[in-house]
């Protein structure tokens, strides 16, 4: 609440001092979409988002890394709802220009490619899921490093695939590779870590291995 009332107060103040189509007015737009896309609010936030991209397209261009992360955040929030194929479309719109203003190791496209996986997982698509996570993956060890938070992240996203179509020695792989990440990038209490602990147990489970699961 504190932090809307904030970005309402500078939003006024860009309107006045700046006018609406310049890029901070945009961006302030953005930051009010986020606020209301971590509150579950998903129309009100499409609705700053929409304000934003509106005028990032006229003041920055339709190529700009600014423009490519609202089209960004507008997925992230069509992927909440289960609108997929809407998601998609916004992602695909944002890794273009990536791909164009950043290039193909950077790890903003990186981040992008991830998304589009998360979406092929959501709609049961587990073989262009995991071309797009090994995508990023790719992209992430050469940019972050191999003990990155992110790469631990998609690490685990493609245990995620390998868990759901039964390959439960890849799955494993994964998530102990994630779980290494974890360890040494976050801490050993730390959400992430916990999660990751959950799904090598869910493995150990599947397998019928109980005595593992319940270690985990």
């Amino acid at each position: 609440a504190k932090a809307l009332e904030m970005y309402e107060k500078c939003l006024e103040i860009n309107l006045k001092s700046l006018g609406p189509d310049h890029p901070s007015t945009a961006t302030t737009y953005h930051e009010i979409g986020t606020v209301y896309a971590e509150q579950g609010e998903s129309a009100k936030a499409l609705e700053m988002y929409e304000k934003s991209l509106e005028i990032k397209l006229k003041s920055l261009g339709p190529d700009h890394p600014h423009t490519a992360t609202t089209y960004h955040s507008i997925g992230i929030v069509y992927n909440d709802q289960g609108e997929y194929a809407k998601a998609l479309e916004m992602y695909e719109k944002s890794l273009e220009i990536d791909l164009k203003s950043l290039g193909p190791d950077h790890p903003s496209t990186a981040t992008t490619y991830h998304s589009i996986g998360t979406v092929y997982r959501n709609q049961g698509e587990s073989a262009k899921a995991l071309e797009m996570y090994e995508k990023s993956l790719e992209i992430k060890l050469k940019s972050l490093g191999p003990d990155h938070p992110e790469t631990g992240a998609t690490y685990h996203q493609i245990g995620n695939v390998y868990a759901e179509q039964g390959e439960y020695a890849k799955a494993l792989e994964m998530y102990e590779k994630s779980l290494e990440i974890d360890l040494k990038s976050l801490f050993p209490d730390h959400p992430e870590t916990a999660a990751t602990y959950h799904q090598i147990g869910t493995v150990y489970a599947e397998q019928g291995e109980s005595a593992k699961a319940l270690e985990m």
